[in-house]
């Protein structure tokens, strides 16, 4: 079934993605490259990035289409709020926030409105399922996110996730590279931060010198004044831009990826998932899939044992 082998390379990309990335998060391309020139083999396990895709994925298999931000409320409420003991470890920002307001009692939007996260790219680094679960149609999947991203974010939080799922649904049909930008870009506005740095990093290419096109995506899209990586409209823009750079191959838009520095994990792990969901379980190197075992629930303990090809299976065997 074509759609159960994008949905295999979809995940397990994201997830590769994001194993790689990992050690390279909040470096300079600089020091990556000092570090270890080509940044290509993964030395460690994922991040939340994948811990939440999974979570998304679950809300997909439960309540698919009808999914609404009250139902992902809930879920918080159920399932991650009673599991955390102490301080949240690995999660991000936005989700520290999101935890927060709910255990005050608040309901969404407000739960990702009140804090001051809302463009952090949490929902980024899960909308991936929301695409897989349908694919060639980007409005929907864009329409789904949303539903998640209101719980956690706001304004460009929530486009950024948009263009994420409408990315992976195009890539989930025989969508080329050029067409999963246009998917990104046709389900937000046209004149928003993320669909700003969109069109200006994917401007940069082609070229032939990669240390040239890192310093003209970081001078096109990132906000070097800022303490903090995790901007949405930075990373979306950058993870499509290295989609484009490697013509959908999942290796080379993975490692180009991650040699972006920055949230480098979340970057790898959205560009892993449309070149994933492109190219299909085959797609991503035998030595990476290795590599990717079932989640430790580290960030969230109901993950904890899944492994991110039998959730694809699982969402797979709904469509």
């Amino acid at each position: 079934m074509i759609y159960r082998d994008k949905a295999r390379g979809c995940l397990l990309g994201l997830a590769a993605g994001d194993a790689l990335g990992a050690p390279a998060e909040n470096l300079s391309p600089s020091e990556i490259r000092r570090r270890w020139g080509r940044l290509t083999e993964i030395e460690g396990g994922g991040t939340d990035d994948t811990e939440y895709a999974i979570f998304a994925a679950s809300l997909l298999v439960r309540h698919g289409h009808a999914l609404t931000s009250a139902d992902v409320a809930q879920a918080y409420r159920r399932e991650i709020i009673p599991r955390i003991a102490g301080p949240m470890r690995g999660a991000g920002f936005s989700e520290l926030g999101t935890i927060e307001a709910l255990r005050r009692g608040l309901e969404p939007p407000l739960t990702g409105l009140v804090h001051s996260h809302g463009w952090s790219d949490g929902l980024a680094m899960r909308a991936a399922p929301y695409g897989l679960f349908c694919p060639g149609d980007p409005a929907e999947a864009a329409r789904l996110v949303e539903q998640d991203g209101l719980v956690s974010g706001s304004g460009e939080g929530i486009l950024g996730g948009r263009a994420v799922a409408g990315a992976v649904a195009a890539a989930m049909g025989e969508a080329s590279a050029q067409d999963v930008v246009r998917a990104a870009l046709s389900v937000i506005p046209a004149d928003s931060w993320t669909a700003r740095n969109v069109v200006r990093a994917c401007a940069t290419l082609p070229t032939t010198d990669e240390e040239a096109l890192v310093e003209a995506l970081h001078e096109a899209v990132v906000v070097r004044h800022y303490p903090w990586t995790d901007v949405a409209p930075e990373a979306v823009a950058l993870a499509l831009a290295a989609v484009l750079a490697g013509d959908g191959d999942v290796e080379a838009s993975v490692t180009f990826g991650v040699s972006l520095g920055r949230d480098a994990d979340t970057i790898g792990a959205i560009a892993g998932a449309i070149a994933g969901a492109m190219r299909g379980e085959g797609g991503v190197p035998e030595r990476w899939a290795a590599r990717i075992g079932p989640v430790t629930g580290k960030c969230l303990p109901v993950v904890a044992g899944k492994h991110v090809l039998d959730v694809a299976d699982e969402l797979a065997g709904g469509l």
